[in-house]
């Protein structure tokens, strides 16, 4: 499997708008993060779980050619609002792309792209396939995905296993039962979302005490806001197994 971070920023991205912190002023281009979502390269599928704001630039900036799928870990408009730019895919491919989630997710995305589900079709909007899940196995286009129910503050999100890859975004709690799924991971990707405690993110101590709890070979934090720091100061303070992400970070599973 190749894992590439399309994106690794919180809902604000990085830099934020009218912010001059030296994070948001940063010319290191790990700094420069859009909002979160992750593409899998696996058995010759291409899947991208969420589509936020910057879906468009961030598959251009990868060259993905094909889109088999598309999977949302919730509802949120940071990884939701990309939904109309697969219609490229629509029209290279010509076929409609299977989209999945909850179908609270997916009622919202119905609500919110009204037009894409109207009985009249205009000509050139997205075509998708609505595929609802629920916290049980299922298969992406072939391939096995394990949810992870996480909590979002009290709101459930969804994570996945995919073979030896966990990725969990949007989380602050994780029960007993879920983190058993989730053990045995070799590479764990985590959200962190500052250093300080949030109500409902993990903070940096909290997502390396639950990493050094379930001891993948490789970890990587995602879901970083401008007041987390900047990259090249808070990486080496991180055991060596646990990695901070930056858009663009491709990795091997």
């Amino acid at each position: 499997m190749k894992v590439t971070f399309l994106g690794t920023g919180t809902s604000q991205g990085v830099p934020v708008i009218g912010c001059s912190c030296e994070v948001c002023r940063s010319v290191d281009y790990r700094d420069k993060r859009l909002r979160v979502s992750v593409h899998l390269q696996v058995d010759g599928k291409s899947i991208i779980i969420d589509s936020g704001p910057d879906f468009r630039q961030q598959v251009l900036r990868e060259r993905i050619k094909t889109l088999d799928a598309l999977v949302f870990t919730h509802e949120h408009k940071d990884h939701t609002a990309g939904l109309d730019d697969i219609r490229a895919y629509n029209f290279s491919q010509n076929k409609d792309i299977p989209i999945f989630g909850e179908q609270r997710v997916l009622d919202q995305l119905q609500r919110e792209f009204a037009y894409i589900f109207a009985d009249y079709k205009y000509p050139g909007i997205p075509r998708v396939e609505l595929n609802p899940i629920q916290n049980e196995p299922f298969k992406v286009e072939g391939v096995p995905f394990t949810p992870i129910r996480v909590l979002h503050y009290k709101l459930p999100v969804l994570g996945f296993r995919v073979g030896d890859f966990t990725y969990i975004t949007d989380a602050n709690h994780i029960n007993h039962e879920e983190k058993e799924k989730i053990k045995g991971s070799k590479v764990i990707v985590l959200n962190a979302l500052r250093k300080e405690p949030h109500i409902s993110h993990f903070s940096l101590h909290e997502a390396v005490d639950l990493l050094e709890e379930l001891q993948p070979e490789q970890a990587y934090l995602t879901h970083i806001s401008h007041l987390l720091g900047q990259h090249r100061e808070v990486e080496p303070q991180l055991p060596d197994f646990i990695h901070l992400a930056y858009d663009g970070l491709q990795i091997e599973v």
